[in-house]
């Protein structure tokens, strides 16, 4: 079965466009072809001085940046005791207690000590022995080690030290801790990565001769490896994505010059985005990392469209120029309602209290204009330029139209399934999709900062190793501000101190905890004296770096700080309320003093959970907005209903794997399943433009839907593999994240697909049956005329 000029040619002129008449853009290109194309030359090569402004936003706080009360509260806490932002722990396993390795560690301890752009570093080395005669403590290790017995003892003494037990030795000796305090200019400076291979380097020399393993994590690592990710994987797999496209295209067209009318408008529409958000100074991100892919989906699914759309009116007679004119009126209308319904989708981002996810949405709502404007535009003038001889093609097409008919003729059949049973196939839709989405409401909100950091590198493993041996690597934070005028070493203010730092070390999941209460009860245990001018003498002795990690500036407030493993939000949340209803005795015998919990792990414990399912109901939300949308558009309370089961059943279907695998709802699927619904009714959309078409001359639903089925359902099926493989590249990234939303939106391509065929088709026959099948109203065949 093939096409014919009958076939292509609209059945019946609609007294109204569907698109509003933005179609039409297009025959601007068609009639000033060179101009348009000279215009797209320019700018894109604006694009391209644009892409090379792109910054990247490697912030590990970025998905919670909010204008909520918590993060504010984090902010401040940042920026009045920032050490723990610019912190890198170096974590070292293995036999740590054998003389060669502790001589080994205390060379590496000094010359990491001696880098430039590291302010300090506390480690086994900085333990001190309980003064003798007043004088200041000396080193727990002494210069000389001592050999046989006496070592066994230092080692013995070593284990049962206050402050290296359990804080930066493990209980089984195998696995030591050291934190390394960076200058701020440098982490937050392109020199981040010279110092990380720095300090790389010297643990790599320094350990050289021994047995034990060591691996950098914290904050500047976890920047730095998320940076090299994202600049990694643009380069990747969205030329992976666009090869993969350009082949499938090529191989089903067989021609060059259709595959490049294919392609050209997604690759002009990626640099143009990408031009335009350097332009507007927007920063690459783990999320705004995913926009390539999604506006090569976005372009080449409509790009497709109009090219075999075009391709089949040549092989039918037509000219170059009426074909793309003919094509242009017919699917140009589809093309920008499926561009309407992406950008619904990146607006329904717009709900969530996440900054990163809204400008992720804007970004989103800019590309798919972009991209709108690139089809209606390139189409035309690459058509054109390269489909000027066509005499010899259309020959040879006839001949060898293999693939179109064996799709064709596939269409057929299933077309004839569904609407001979419309009913029967209609029920099972709905109890398959009552059944999934039952599934889908069991799906758990699931947060973990791992999730954030590339897996595969040094970061997550060592944070393994501190969760598993240690507290944890994750800070958890009390910060302790002081009334106006209210001093540091007040004794109202040290009990308070005292109070709230052993509320915190008596917290469940929480260890590690460290404040200036940690320096007096030394003092009391080792130089019995715990006044006030012997507390404020040893701090003043201390690093200023230190000193820094637990009292602010300007001595009006104090910071205890522990540390909890990086396990779900869902687990960690009972943890921080926990730790903020046994303060809230504190904060009320405390009148004047705000107690505040908070760091990174205690905002994603409080907000993630609510984030995800504020973003998961914007879903249903988003399902009733496009569903409204189309029949609005096409004018037909039929379509509204239509389309509900086709618009949910992807979420639902991939929502119900994600429950059987027992990963929860993250916050990259729930933004790739709100994505895919706008993306997924590409197919729902061409089919219903061309459906209504013949419908308003046919009166019968059956012939109606067979024939769309028939001539939509190749470039459909084609397009949706070739966005399918597009997506699935993203499993080539190093962010986890990104995998995760490159193969659920690639299976909702998929989903959408199966939807369109084999639910919408039974369902629109259905839907249609009531008041055509057997004669209809003068004014049914108006309405229907009109383009029900």
């Amino acid at each position: 079965m093939s096409t014919t000029v009958e076939d292509q040619a609209p059945s019946q002129v609609r007294s109204f466009s569907i698109a509003f008449g933005v179609e039409r853009l297009g025959f601007v290109a068609l009639r000033h072809p060179a101009i348009v194309g000279s215009a797209t030359v320019m700018l894109i090569l604006l694009a391209v001085l644009g892409v090379r402004r792109l910054g990247v936003d490697d912030s590990i706080s970025q998905l919670f940046r909010s204008d909520t009360t918590e993060f504010h509260e984090y902010e401040t806490v940042s920026k009045r005791f920032p050490s723990s932002e610019y912190d890198v722990l170096v974590v070292v396993s293995g036999p740590i207690l054998q003389r060669e390795s502790i001589e080994a560690l205390r060379n590496l301890a000094t010359d990491l000590q001696l880098v430039d752009g590291v302010r300090g570093i506390v480690s086994l080395f900085s333990a001190r022995t309980a003064p003798l005669d007043g004088a200041l403590p000396g080193p727990l290790f002494p210069d000389t080690l001592p050999e046989g017995p006496a070592y066994a003892q230092l080692v013995q003494t070593v284990e049962t030290n206050e402050i290296i037990k359990d804080k930066l030795l493990s209980a089984n000796g195998q696995l030591t801790l050291m934190v390394l305090a960076l200058e701020p200019d440098r982490v937050e400076s392109r020199q981040l990565a010279r110092l990380i291979q720095e300090l790389n380097g010297l643990v790599g020399t320094d350990l050289s001769s021994t047995t034990l393993k060591t691996e950098l994590t914290g904050v500047p690592v976890m920047q730095l490896e998320i940076r090299n990710a994202i600049e990694h994987d643009r380069l990747v797999y969205n030329a992976a994505g666009l090869l993969v496209g350009c082949l499938i295209a090529i191989a089903f067209f067989r021609r060059l010059s259709f595959m490049l009318m294919a392609a050209g408008p997604p690759l002009a529409s990626i640099l143009l985005a990408l031009g335009a958000f350097g332009w507007l100074g927007l920063q690459l991100n783990i999320f705004l990392n995913m926009m390539t892919p999604l506006i090569m989906v976005i372009s080449f699914s409509d790009s497709m469209q109009l090219t075999f759309d075009v391709r089949a009116r040549l092989i039918a007679g037509a000219s170059t120029r009426s074909a793309i004119r003919d094509a242009l009126l017919v699917v140009g209308p589809a093309c920008v309602l499926t561009h309407a319904t992406a950008a619904l989708s990146f607006i329904a981002l717009q709900v969530s209290e996440s900054d990163l996810i809204r400008s992720f949405g804007q970004a989103g709502l800019l590309a798919t204009a972009i991209s709108l404007l690139a089809v209606l535009a390139l189409i035309p003038v690459l058509g054109l330029m390269l489909l000027r001889r066509t005499d010899g093609f259309v020959e040879a097409a006839r001949d060898a139209d293999r693939g179109v008919g064996i799709l064709q003729r596939l269409c057929a059949r299933i077309a004839g399934q569904m609407v001979h049973h419309a009913a029967a196939y209609t029920a099972l839709s709905v109890v398959l999709v009552s059944l999934l989405a039952l599934c889908y409401a069991q799906l758990q909100p699931r947060y973990r900062l791992a999730d954030q950091v590339p897996s595969h590198e040094q970061a997550v493993a060592a944070s393994d190793k501190l969760d598993q041996e240690l507290t944890g690597a994750n800070p958890i934070n009390v910060m302790i501000a002081f009334p106006q005028g209210e001093d540091l070493y007040a004794p109202r203010t040290l009990a308070l101190i005292d109070t709230v730092h052993r509320i915190l070390s008596q917290q469940s999941g929480v260890g590690n905890v460290w404040s200036l209460e940690t320096l007096r009860d030394w003092l009391a245990r080792n130089v019995h004296r715990s006044d006030v001018g012997t507390l404020k003498a040893y701090v003043a002795a201390l690093p200023a770096f230190l000193v820094q990690q637990f009292i602010a500036r300007d001595d009006q407030a104090v910071l205890v700080a522990g540390r909890v493993r990086d396990v779900d939000a869902s687990r960690l949340l009972p943890i921080v309320r926990d730790l903020d209803h046994a303060l809230d005795a504190v904060r009320t015998a405390y009148p004047g003093y705000t107690i505040t919990v908070t760091s990174l792990s205690a905002i994603a414990a409080r907000n993630s959970a609510q984030m995800i399912d504020k973003l998961s109901r914007g879903i249903t939300v988003e399902v009733v907005l496009v569903a409204a949308f189309l029949g609005l558009v096409f004018r037909s309370a039929r379509i509204l209903l239509a389309s509900l089961m086709p618009a949910v059943f992807p979420v639902f279907a991939t929502g119900t794997l994600l429950w059987m695998l027992g990963d929860g709802l993250q916050f990259a699927s729930v933004v790739a399943l709100t994505v895919s619904l706008g993306l997924g009714l590409s197919a729902t959309v061409h089919f219903l433009n061309r459906m209504t078409l013949d419908l308003a001359a046919s009166h019968r639903p059956e012939p109606a839907v067979e024939r769309a089925t028939i001539l939509m359902g190749p470039p459909l099926i084609l397009t949706t593999m070739v966005l399918s493989c597009a997506l699935a590249t993203t499993i080539l990234s190093n962010l986890p994240m990104l995998r995760l939303f490159g193969w659920l939106s690639a299976l909702a391509m998929l989903c959408a697909l199966g939807a369109d065929l084999f639910i919408l088709r039974p369902t629109i026959t259905l839907l249609y049956s009531f008041g055509l099948k057997g004669g209809s109203s003068l004014a049914d065949r108006k309405s229907t005329s009109a383009g029900l």
